[in-house]
């Protein structure tokens, strides 16, 4: 594996690594570097949480204040970086050096420098996790199911801090205190909501039988989307390869296993739904929005709803709409009657014009 192909696997890697931890809308990653407004915002916002997660101390939180200088600072901002890369025990020498600009100059640096920080933020969201919901000094799993769980369940607790408008809390705040404040902030604010919002589709109390009906539902919708999903990943397994065989894909190959393989792998037969999303399911997820109406359209139209395709030669496939066959010419004899019964058929319509 050369060096190019190399960086652009990483480079992949840390793409999928800031989209699952909820950093969107920044260019290529492997593009970028410290003279780059984008890349320094980038790190400054991830320097920001692990500030407000405590994974900094108090008297080193200006590290990550200093770090939010506007567009042009590059300076200060390579001269803050060595101290927030030593402060969080950075295990790469060079970006805890003195010159951490010659360093990030480096083929690879700066996706070493976002590898480094994803994976801080990561594991001090999964610490804030722990210190919620288990009092336990047990730590966490340092990584697998366990881990991205966990990380996915901070995440959804922070957004709805953020939705109700609740403070992020600090490391020493309860798990039972943050329940209680949570509960009486949506119990403040459903007041305010139109009539009949927030009314739950399942409206029906579930007991001991009905929980293992659900359950066995569960199960089975589970199984068959499995097989679905299995169908449509064998279906893009095959899409994807049949690029490969053009005479252009000889040369251009291995960039394209590097810019398909982490998203392959990310994507898996197993689904993500549970009976928790039916209980959290409300009323107006069951009304059916025509998918050509106008607020519809406002989200899913775009420019290449106007190319217009030109005339393409019909394929055939129907049927129904053939034509029958033509009938055969028969002589009259053949049909057994003959010159008399063509003589007696002629009378009969003389007889009735009279």
């Amino acid at each position: 594996m050369d060096g190019a192909e190399a960086e652009a696997r990483e480079g992949a890697a840390v793409a999928l690594d800031l989209l699952a931890l909820g950093y969107e809308g920044f260019p290529e990653v492997a593009a970028l570097g410290p003279s780059s407004p984008d890349f320094r915002a980038l790190c400054t916002r991830l320097a920001a949480e692990l500030a407000s997660l405590g994974a900094l101390e108090r008297e080193r939180e200006e590290v990550a204040e200093a770090l939010r200088a506007g567009p042009g600072a590059e300076e200060e901002f390579l001269r803050q970086l060595p101290r927030l890369m030593r402060e969080l025990h950075c295990p790469d020498r060079a970006l805890c050096g003195g010159d951490c600009a010659a360093a990030l100059r480096e083929p690879g640096a700066c996706l070493r420098l976002l590898r480094f920080l994803c994976t801080e933020v990561q594991a001090a969201r999964l610490l804030l996790l722990h210190s919620r919901l288990d009092p336990s000094p047990a730590a966490p799993p340092p990584g697998g199911e366990g881990a991205e769980e966990g990380a996915g369940m901070v995440q959804e607790l922070i957004l709805t801090l953020q939705a109700v408008g609740l403070p992020r809390p600090t490391l020493a705040t309860p798990a039972s205190r943050l329940l209680r404040e949570l509960h009486a902030k949506i119990s403040e604010l459903l007041p305010s909501l139109p009539p009949g919002s927030l009314q739950p589709l399942l409206s029906y109390p579930l007991d001991a039988p009905r929980w293992e009906v659900l359950e066995r539902l569960c199960q089975s919708l589970q199984s068959q989307y499995y097989c679905r999903r299995c169908l449509l990943l064998k279906r893009l397994d095959l899409t994807t390869s049949a690029f490969h065989w053009s005479d252009r894909a000889e040369a251009q190959g291995e960039a394209m296993k590097a810019v398909l393989t982490p998203i392959r792998e990310a994507l898996t037969p197993e689904s993500d739904v549970s009976i928790a999303h039916i209980l959290a399911a409300r009323a107006d997820l069951s009304r059916l929005v025509p998918a050509t109406s106008k607020a519809t359209r406002q989200v899913t139209c775009c420019a290449i709803n106007k190319v217009l395709m030109g005339n393409v030669p019909d394929r055939g496939g129907r049927p129904d709409e053939l034509e029958p066959p033509m009938p055969i010419w028969k002589s009259r004899r053949e049909d057994g009657g003959g010159q008399n019964a063509g003589r007696q058929r002629w009378d009969r319509k003389k007889k009735k014009k009279k």
